[in-house]
């Protein structure tokens, strides 16, 4: 996995941030816009998008992409809506942390976190599937419908500096 670039210049690309020079210089590596996407290339060259650089998962020496683990987790009859962060764990750097929507009639007990997890453990590799789950009555989601990973991110960091703060939902760990 590695970042997505694309070769400057082109009549459509980005310039530069307004007055700001030292983070237009960051975006550029020599002469190559990075994107701030991740992605690996195939033997023919076709590039596969993995994820945003700031939503990839570290996990025990992998990196990891939430689209896919989100894209099986949906594949759940109890699962309405799902998304993936890494969350901070001192063994792996990060786990795989799903936030989960029920559909109605499921009930986010222990039984129903192992029978999702079983289901993801069966369709990706066995560092991917969610060692957490969070259910959750909605989920952050911009305008256009995209998860808001980073208030996901904000929330777990809340909730671990206020661990009596409020009564978030049980997250739910192996």
């Amino acid at each position: 996995i590695g970042d997505i670039a694309v070769a400057a210049p082109d009549p459509v690309m980005f310039l530069g941030y307004w007055n700001n020079e030292p983070a237009t210089r960051e975006k550029f590596r020599g002469k190559y816009l990075v994107t701030g996407d991740l992605g690996t290339r195939d033997a023919d060259g076709f590039i596969r998008f993995v994820g945003r650089g700031d939503d990839v998962i570290t996990s025990a020496g992998y990196r990891i992409g939430p689209a896919s683990i989100e894209d099986s987790l949906l594949r759940h009859p109890a699962v309405s809506m799902a998304a993936v962060i890494g969350a901070p764990d001192p063994e792996r750097t990060e786990i795989v942390m799903a936030f989960v929507v029920l559909n109605p009639g499921f009930i986010g007990d222990e039984a129903l976190v192992r029978e999702i997890q079983q289901h993801v453990k069966t369709r990706l590799a066995a560092h991917e599937y969610p060692r957490e789950i969070r259910f959750v009555e909605s989920l952050p989601l911009t305008a256009t419908g995209k998860v808001i990973r980073k208030a996901l991110r904000a929330e777990l960091a809340h909730d671990a500096e206020n661990p009596t703060g409020g009564n978030p939902p049980t997250p739910h760990r192996p």
